[in-house]
């Protein structure tokens, strides 16, 4: 229940992430969010640890002592991976990407720290 709780509120960040930031378009409404986020977290979890880890050792530890940098960089990383991957998800360019993965990254822990509020 846990996992599509927290796909859900992953598609409700990239719904809203599309209709607030210029540049980020997703492709077919709820349904287009529904499967880019899908894409979009199957990725961020093979992906994401080991890309943090990447950075991490090419700036000689300085991006672990910047982690919320790193996690932000990781996500639009991510993210355009995910668009190159689907033809659901147009992201413009990588200054677009991280504009919206630091949306998508707010929204979805609010709505992760909501969901836990209300439990």
């Amino acid at each position: 229940m846990g996992i599509l709780l927290s796909w859900l509120v992953l598609s409700v960040a990239v719904w809203i992430t599309a209709l607030v930031v210029p540049g980020f378009q997703v492709k077919d409404g709820a349904a287009g969010a529904i499967v880019v986020a899908a894409l979009f977290g199957v990725l961020h979890w093979l992906l994401g640890k080991l890309l943090f880890g990447l950075f991490v050792v090419g700036t000689l530890g300085l991006a672990y002592l910047l982690a919320f940098v790193t996690r932000w960089i990781v996500a639009a990383v991510v993210l355009k991976l995910t668009d190159a991957l689907t033809d659901r998800l147009s992201i413009r360019s990588w200054g677009t990407a991280l504009i919206a993965g630091a949306l998508m990254s707010f929204i979805g822990t609010l709505g992760e720290a909501l969901i836990g509020f209300v439990r």
